[in-house]
Parts: C-alpha cells; sequence; structure tokens
C-alpha cells in the first residue's frame, strides 16, 4: 500500500526545513515530500499577489491522486492554506496532521490588521520571549534567520473562505509541541479563535510531543515517528 505524505512548511519557510523528517519518513517507507509554498520562494516573481487559493492549489497539486492514502501534514501557519485545500478537495486527504496549530473557521484571517509583509525579524523577539525556540541550537537558529523569506502581507491579511462541511469528517491528527494537548483542548472550549475549530472535526487524535514550536529542527526523528503513528491510524 502506497501512502503518500506531503508536509506543508509554515510562515517563512520552504521546503527545506522538513528536510530531517522527509528522510526519515522515506526510510519507514513512505512516499513523502515537502513543498514550498507560493509567495514563500524567494524567486517568486509577485509576491504580492499571491492568494491563499494559489497555495491551497499547490497542496492540491501534490497530493497523489493514484496513492493508496494521502496524508496531510501542516505546520503552524500553514494551516490555513491546509484548511482550504481540504475544503476544496476533501476526498484527496486520509488524514489531516497538524504540527502546533489548528485548523480556522471561516472568516479567520491570521492578521487582518497587518501592514506590509510579515518578516521572521517583526517576529523574533515575541518567539524568543514566548518560548517558542525551546531546544534549537544557535545554528539552527542562525540559519532560520539566513533562510527566512517574508510572509506576503496578502496571505497574513486575507480571511479564509470555507464553505464544505465535509471537511469535518477527514480525521485529524493534531501534535502538540509548544503547549500540551491538554491546553489545546482547554483553549478550544473556552473558544479561543485559533483553535475553536478543533470541535468542529468529527474525529481528532491528541499527541504530545514537548518542545518548542519547530519540532521538525529540534525533534526530527520523534516528529517522524508521529506522523507515521498518525498516517497509520484508520
Amino acid at each position: 500500500m502506497t501512502t503518500r505524505i506531503v508536509l506543508v512548511p509554515g510562515f517563512w519557510l520552504g521546503e527545506w526545513a522538513w528536510a530531517d523528517v522527509v528522510s526519515a519518513l522515506r526510510e519507514g517507507g513512505f512516499d513523502a515530500a515537502a513543498i514550498t509554498l507560493p509567495g514563500l520562494d524567494p524567486d517568486h516573481p509577485d509576491q504580492a499577489t499571491v492568494t491563499l487559493a494559489d497555495q491551497a492549489a499547490a497542496i492540491e497539486a501534490a497530493l497523489d491522486v493514484d496513492a493508496d492514502r494521502r496524508i496531510l501534514v501542516v505546520h503552524s501557519g500553514a494551516s490555513f492554506p491546509g484548511t482550504l485545500a481540504l475544503d476544496r478537495r476533501p476526498e484527496l486527504v486520509d488524514r489531516f496532521v497538524l504540527v502546533d496549530t489548528a485548523p480556522p473557521r471561516p472568516g479567520l484571517a491570521f492578521n487582518a490588521e497587518q501592514v506590509g509583509d510579515f518578516t521572521l525579524a517583526d517576529a523574533w523577539r515575541g518567539l524568543l520571549e514566548g518560548g517558542s525556540f525551546t531546544d534549537l541550537t544557535d545554528a539552527q537558529l542562525e540559519t532560520f534567520r539566513e533562510r527566512a523569506v517574508p510572509q506576503p502581507a496578502s496571505i497574513v491579511t486575507e480571511a479564509v473562505q470555507l464553505t464544505n462541511d465535509a471537511r469535518h469528517q477527514i480525521p485529524v491528527t493534531a501534535i502538540c509541541t509548544a503547549f500540551p494537548a491538554s491546553a489545546y483542548q482547554d483553549y478550544a472550549a473556552q473558544g479561543v479563535p485559533y483553535l475553536a475549530a478543533l470541535l468542529d472535526y468529527s474525529d481528532v487524535t491528541y499527541l504530545d510531543l514537548p518542545t518548542g514550536h519547530w519540532p521538525m529542527w529540534s525533534k526530527p526523528a520523534e516528529l517522524a515517528d508521529a506522523i507515521a503513528k498518525a498516517s497509520r491510524n484508520d
């Protein structure tokens, strides 16, 4: 049985961010591939025109219709185009894996008030103070700073439009890293906007992987194991 695993990095990152996880998954026999979303390629001709629909289309194209199973893995802000792809083509996804993130509800934007592109430098202090860089080495942080690409303002400010409730029937695995699964569930129950949509899905499995916000660097082997486990769940 062929299992296609598509890994989508969050803000500022390209497919390179998943390199260690992709290698581990391929060694485990999976057809794993990471993608760089439109607008996150440094050579993109016009980042300002990129939309969530463009990014969702790239995700859809990476999902192999001939595979026996298709697993979509999204990290952080990639949950927005990832959920849109799920909404548009739910038949292409057998399990939706969320890495330290949650699916948005219709009409939610990451930050509707953002002015200009959102850079890693803009967020650095808040991420540092919030513990998001836990377990990362100085070398990893330096690579992050060197390779980070500004997040197009068009993506940050666009409200995601979702219309197909069939997405709620796709099994979900939430891999919780910066916060424990219990916190995810508590905040969702309280109606916190970025987590509340977890309540809309009929089948959600929570896995704890204690580390920072970038487990693909801090604990790649453990993250690959968690994704592999999720991909085998029916």
